[in-house]
């Protein structure tokens, strides 16, 4: 009688093989998928606390990235090395979403998304740091609405980045609290950099160029947030003249090509220490929403404030500018009142105030050398438009720096 011994050896590997092969289908990418798969599951599955790396290369995605935890540190290896591409993009409305407190993002770039680049939803103490977002075939209707988007945050660090050819904002704060956005440079979007609805803002040491609109600082209504105190300073907002390609009814599609700084129905808005050169509508311009709604792009909600309110302009340096408006209106305008040949002064307010306020006195303190503040009088349709004299001494004070506990500077 022959008998054969069982194979366990053999059995064993079999066994061992399927474990292997189960382990793969339903855990983590092997180490030989492509990164894009590894990244994704990396941040779909990140605990808190978490370093991901990005390394040097060009990384195609063709749906949206997510991350819902807190304590993320998210590094590439720089703004030009490390490169998220979505310009073949077929699924999902950002490029990357990120959900969680104690974030860090920093060292890469985000290009071509279908809507938002970076966009950065209820967190606490957020870093986005040396980040590059661009929309590569330029300024175009179809590009994303914001390029870097943190919205509902609280303590928020923006520096060092990049932000080219959004729809809307390439850096847009909105609906936040105590936040720094310095060292950037946003150009060809149609706002650089934008503050919305936000208590407690410095934006300072940022270059805006070539943008529809350089800085812009503004209140929407339908929000709960209404937001006041910022700080804009030591900016460089030159030449913001591109023709402004928003979506039609978006809040920006009303911002006229060569806006420099606007403000529009914010209060407490200190404005020092810039140099504003060659934008042609304006280098600073002040308005009501009623004014910024000439167009009829919104309804005006019930419960929202409309009026600019304690706007401080003084010690900021102006060359060139208001020599070709962006608006028809404001070009029969400036011709009417300087001639074919001349200029709009420095600063452009709409000169409508508030009916329940003393109407003799501007709701805005200009102390800037010889620089003239133009009523434009909206309200009566420029019926009694002129350089506006107040008689007055301004009495507002000035704010404080932001501070960011919980955040090294």
């Amino acid at each position: 009688m022959i008998t054969t011994k069982p194979k366990f050896g053999l059995i064993a590997s079999v066994v061992s093989l399927a474990i292997v092969l189960l382990t793969a289908g339903c855990g983590s990418k092997p180490v030989d998928a492509p990164f894009e798969e590894q990244l994704r599951e990396q941040l779909e599955l990140a605990e808190n606390g978490a370093l991901i790396t990005i390394p040097a290369g060009t990384f195609e995605f063709d749906r949206s990235l997510s991350l819902k935890a807190d304590g993320i540190t998210l590094r590439g290896q720089g703004m030009d090395q490390s490169i998220l591409s979505f310009k073949n993009q077929i699924a999902g409305a950002e490029g990357l979403t990120v959900t969680g407190d104690d974030f860090v993002i920093e060292d890469l770039a985000i290009e071509d998304t279908i809507g938002d680049a970076l966009k950065i939803n209820e967190g606490t103490n957020i870093v986005i740091r040396r980040v590059r977002t661009e929309w590569t075939n330029g300024p175009d209707v179809e590009n994303g609405a914001y390029g870097i988007y943190p919205v509902q945050t609280t303590n928020v660090l923006i520096e060092g980045n990049v932000a080219i050819g959004a729809s809307d904002a390439g850096i847009y704060v909105g609906q936040s609290r105590q936040v720094i956005v310095r060292h950037n440079r946003a150009e060809y979007n149609v706002a650089g950099i934008e503050i919305e609805n936000t208590i407690g803002a410095d934006v300072y040491m940022n270059v805006a160029d070539h943008n529809t609109g350089g800085i812009l600082v503004f209140n929407m209504p339908g929000i709960p947030q209404r937001g006041h105190s910022t700080r804009v300073f030591n900016n460089d907002v030159r030449a913001n003249n591109t023709a402004n390609f928003a979506a039609p009814g978006t809040a920006v599609s009303g911002v006229p090509a060569g806006s420099g700084i606007l403000v529009n129905s914010n209060d407490r808005v200190e404005i020092f220490d810039n140099r504003l050169a060659d934008n042609a509508t304006g280098n600073i311009l002040i308005s009501s929403y009623f004014s910024a709604n000439y167009a009829g792009q919104r309804k005006l909600a019930a419960e929202f404030d409309p009026y600019p309110e304690e706007i401080m302009i003084y010690d900021n340096e102006f060359s060139g500018g208001g020599e070709n408006p962006g608006a028809d209106y404001l070009v029969n305008l400036k011709n009417q009142l300087f001639g074919i040949d001349g200029t709009f002064p420095d600063v452009i307010w709409d000169g409508i105030i508030n009916p329940e306020k003393d109407q003799t006195r501007a709701p805005i303190c200009l102390q800037n050398g010889d620089a003239q503040l133009l009523t434009v009088d909206a309200g009566n349709e420029f019926a009694n438009a002129g350089i506006y004299i107040s008689a007055e001494e301004c009495s507002i004070s000035k704010l404080a720096p932001i501070s960011l506990d919980g955040i090294a500077l």
